[in-house]
């Protein structure tokens, strides 16, 4: 009984997450209209799309790789795996999502950093909310990637996926599922 008098920010809190706040005006086209100096502390703008689960973000004070968290796209610039299916079209849909200029809200899991040094982050759209890396996989742009203790939102994001699955989208429809070469 008590535990439902806790909000849920308490309980994120509680449970080890952490939100960037962000606040910035932004236009219809999901950038904000000031420039980065007027970034507030703990904002982030996007300067880049790297890849479908990896985007580069200014946070006013240093720039940033972030690897989206819960979610892995299909490679294009691995130097180890050749490029596979969907896999520039999952880098495409992030761009699209993420135009530079966005302005994105970042929240953490436990983990600040993977092993290359990326930054670890669900990333929010400021303009509307939307869960970026929700979007990938509902899309069929992206399948589930998971690492203990990283799990906060792995009930949503397996939802996603096994309803593009079951649907066809993207990945699942046009190659068979992740990790397929192109061709």
């Amino acid at each position: 009984m008590a535990s439902s008098l806790i909000s849920p920010f308490t309980r994120a809190l509680a449970g080890g997450l952490f939100v960037i706040t962000v606040a910035a005006g932004c236009t219809g086209d999901h950038r904000a209209a000031a420039s980065d100096s007027s970034l507030v502390p703990g904002s982030a703008r996007v300067t880049r799309v790297v890849d479908g689960d990896t985007i580069v973000v200014d946070l006013g004070d240093r720039s940033e790789k972030i690897r989206l968290l819960g979610i892995d796209t299909p490679e294009t610039k691995s130097p180890t795996k050749p490029v596979q299916c969907f896999g520039k079209e999952a880098s495409a849909r992030t761009a699209d999502l993420l135009a530079p200029g966005t302005v994105v809200r970042l929240e953490r899991d436990i983990e600040e950093r993977d092993i290359y040094d990326r930054m670890l982050a669900y990333v929010y759209r400021a303009s509307d909310d939307l869960f970026v890396n929700l979007d990938l996989v509902q899309g069929g742009f992206a399948s589930l990637l998971t690492y203990q203790p990283n799990v906060a939102h792995v009930a949503e994001l397996t939802a996603g996926v096994d309803d593009a699955r079951s649907r066809g989208a993207g990945l699942w429809g046009h190659c068979g599922g992740p990790g397929q070469p192109v061709g």
